[in-house]
């Protein structure tokens, strides 16, 4: 790893130099644009639960890609946090549509509309 890190700071070529920062941010782009589609058309709770972790996925992309760029590991380390924040809304996204659920034995979002204050 090294070495790479020492031939990408020296302007060799580096390993996969035709993958640039610009494919990277499509493809997280394109990740959390899906996400997004589905959270917003989906009306089944643990699809929209899914729909947030692959948002929270590509943001990560996102932060590495531009971490790798720029030879820094500040964006890396964000990227943990992130997914601190991540697993924690997963465990209480779970255990709410656990409760949801065997209150109405429906994951459908309409079944809660009555709940708006």
């Amino acid at each position: 790893m090294q070495d790479v890190l020492t031939l990408a700071q020296a302007g060799g070529t580096p390993p996969m130099a035709g993958v640039t920062l610009a494919h990277y941010l499509f493809v997280s782009a394109a990740m959390f644009a899906l996400g997004l589609v589905g959270f917003l058309v989906r009306r089944n709770l643990i699809v929209m639960f899914l729909c947030t972790e692959l948002m929270f996925q590509a943001s990560g992309i996102a932060l590495i890609a531009f971490a790798r760029y720029h030879m820094e590991m500040s964006g890396q380390t964000f990227v943990i946090f992130v997914l601190t924040v991540a697993a924690a809304e997963a465990a209480l996204a779970l255990a709410l549509v656990v409760l949801l659920f065997r209150r109405r034995d429906s994951l459908s979002t309409e079944a809660w509309q009555e709940m708006r204050g």
